[in-house]
């Protein structure tokens, strides 16, 4: 397959920013004041141009395989909801190749068993992932909103639909079972990230921060797009001057 395209601007230390559903520029645009002091590393996942469609599918594995060589310089990491899954899936491979992560709002719904929230969320959110615009209809807006789409009572905006469409037939979360043991028998600092906007997402990063020992944050104002929350950003720039050795 073909590589994908990594864009970089600014100096020092690299940080590797790895987007979900939605593209680099919306999730990561509030951080461009780091590219003061650190090397932004803005990862275009597969169909995300200018990186090439995905072969198959967009798959949490695929994304691991893109990502591994891009842990060969040790930068630090910091990925946000589905890209989440395969920036864990290749820190556990080479833990060694991260300085540090930090996780935003990932999925990983198994983290908090028996829990009907959680288990809602992760039906909902694999249905769109399924099935795109044909989702139920109200079930759609309501995934949508929680993930931060710009949606009102209309019709789906134009790029919100697109993104939609370019997500269907992903594969599904709850089939994701990153090393978590791996990463944190290695001692890789860590910080997990949340809104303060969704009950069960905070529980499943809660969750995420006890298996691996990290810190934890909450960052409200912005919904899902936690890196535009007032504060992040500063929260970010510490533990990553922390995690530095």
């Amino acid at each position: 397959m073909a590589d994908i395209v990594v864009v970089r601007e600014g100096s020092g230390p690299e940080v590797l920013l790895v987007h979900g559903g939605a593209g680099p520029r919306a999730t990561w645009g509030a951080l461009a004041p780091l590219a003061d002091r650190w090397t932004l590393a803005h990862v275009h996942r597969r169909g995300h141009p200018p990186s090439p469609p995905p072969r198959e599918r967009p798959d949490f594995e695929v994304d691991a395989l893109d990502l591994a060589p891009l842990l060969v310089g040790r930068p630090h990491a910091v990925a946000h909801s589905y890209g989440v899954l395969g920036t864990l899936i290749a820190a556990a491979a080479a833990p060694g190749g991260v300085r540090s992560l930090t996780l935003i709002e990932p999925p990983l719904h198994y983290l908090v068993p028996e829990d009907p929230e959680v288990a809602r969320l992760e039906r909902i959110g694999d249905a769109v992932l399924a099935h795109g615009e044909d989702t139920d209809p109200a079930e759609l807006r309501e995934f949508l909103r929680l993930t931060g789409a710009p949606i009102g009572d209309g019709p789906l905006p134009a790029d919100v639909a697109a993104a939609v469409r370019r997500a269907r037939g992903s594969r599904a979360t709850g089939e994701a079972r990153p090393r978590l043991d791996a990463i944190r028998a290695a001692g890789v600092p860590v910080l997990v990230a949340s809104g303060g906007h969704a009950a069960p997402l905070e529980r499943i990063c809660d969750a995420l921060a006890d298996a691996l020992g990290g810190e934890r944050s909450v960052h409200p104002g912005a919904g899902h797009f936690v890196a535009a929350a007032p504060g992040f950003t500063g929260r970010l720039e510490t533990f990553l001057r922390e995690s530095a050795t």
